[in-house]
């Protein structure tokens, strides 16, 4: 197997990144919902996986900065970013479900907005 290089390979991984965001932002309900899903995927998402490149960046920066190579934090910027990276991705977990049921959903007309929680009124 012939290793990539590393700078052909995050550039490639970032322009990658940076099209699926075009085509997200671009996309209809059904399809942004997919990609979302399929990125949020706990297996095998992108989310999932840059929380475990983040971690093993704080164990490589851990490793360095015990070395005296690194400032200390480095290492724990890392693993801040390790750790709160995993956290989202617990709460994002719930939703993952919800976002695989409106892919599938079938197009149908527009439900008209109903008020949410999330809708603050103000009162005179």
């Amino acid at each position: 197997m012939t290793v990539p290089d590393p700078d052909n390979l995050t550039r490639h991984i970032a322009q990658q990144i940076t099209l699926l965001n075009e085509y997200l932002a671009i996309a209809r309900p059904q399809q942004a919902a997919r990609i979302l899903a399929r990125v949020l995927d706990p297996e095998d998402g992108v989310f999932g996986g840059l929380t475990a490149l983040m971690a093993t960046g704080s164990r490589f920066a851990q490793d360095r900065a015990s070395a005296g190579v690194l400032p200390p934090e480095a290492w724990l910027a890392l693993g801040r970013a390790a750790n709160e990276l995993n956290d989202i991705g617990l709460d994002l977990d719930d939703h993952v479900e919800d976002l695989h049921r409106l892919s599938q959903a079938p197009t149908a007309a527009p439900v008209p907005p109903v008020a949410s929680a999330l809708v603050a009124r103000k009162h005179r």
